[in-house]
């Protein structure tokens, strides 16, 4: 009798514990989420501030959306365009950049357009349209298909004039990454997300380097103005602990197979 009511007031205890965690909603892309990084973090900000932060997995369109609409306490994405748009609209309260790492161009090994050759990523997209080789878009208005867009532009291509050679898929990075891999065809990707990705097939990373592919991450927390009821409280509390000491030890130290997948910036001043 002693043991079991030993291990109602311990279950209870353990339930109180739980729900004394303070609880809020955070849009990320599904490239951070992809990375693997968040696995690392949110265990630590649990046990740092007592705070679970539900993760709404999602691409950056989709982030700023939820953020519009008060659906998410704030939001963690990378388009600045977009972010300051979203910051214009009244939409959030400031933006804080936290971490950057870098686009690549994926592709098959043999690399039948001669990526590997590429002078700059807008060459690199100029030697697959000019080849027609396979390539996979995300098509989903992600922060990694607003980059794919704008190389595109810049090499005065119109998407909307390719041929079946180009496959807009709409999903996320990893299901992207999945229909490149079983095509064999090209695409662009975040360097956490290839790095995390375990279907590789006879894919390879052939191109990357050039400053116009660096990937900045940033955090906005939604404007509490907009919507009462978001936990600006909160939003903030997380915001001081991923520009802090530990956060910049636990994401300058995530590596995969020895490489670094993303690198702290956040200004702590």
């Amino acid at each position: 009798m002693m043991k079991k009511l030993l291990g109602a007031i311990l279950a209870l205890a353990i339930g109180s514990a739980a729900q004394a965690a303070d609880v809020m909603k955070m849009a990320v892309t599904t490239s951070f989420h992809n990375s693997g990084l968040a696995d690392v973090l949110l265990p630590e900000i649990l046990n740092d501030l007592d705070l679970e932060v539900q993760l709404l997995v999602v691409g950056t369109g989709q982030a700023i959306k939820l953020g519009e609409a008060g659906d998410v306490d704030a939001i963690l994405v990378h388009s600045r365009k977009a972010e300051e748009a979203f910051l214009e609209g009244g939409y959030g309260t400031h933006r804080r950049e936290i971490m950057y790492n870098d686009f690549v161009f994926i592709g098959p090994s043999d690399d039948p357009a001669g990526v590997k050759g590429a002078a700059s990523g807008v060459d690199s997209l100029q030697k697959i349209a000019g080849a027609e080789a396979d390539f996979v878009s995300r098509g989903d208005d992600s922060g990694t298909h607003k980059k794919e867009l704008s190389l595109w532009k810049e090499a005065g291509l119109d998407v909307a004039q390719f041929g079946d050679w180009y496959k807009a898929v709409g999903a996320g990075m990893g299901a992207a990454l999945n229909t490149a891999a079983g095509m064999n065809a090209y695409i662009l990707s975040d360097r956490a997300s290839w790095l995390n990705f375990g279907n590789k097939g006879d894919l390879a990373l052939l191109y990357s380097g050039d400053p116009v592919l660096f990937n900045q991450y940033a955090y906005l927390p939604v404007n509490p103005e907009m919507h009462n009821h978001v936990r600006n409280d909160l939003a903030m509390k997380l915001e001081d602990w991923l520009t802090s000491d530990k956060a910049r030890e636990l994401i300058d130290s995530y590596t995969i197979g020895g490489e670094t997948l993303f690198v702290f910036n956040a200004d702590t001043d």
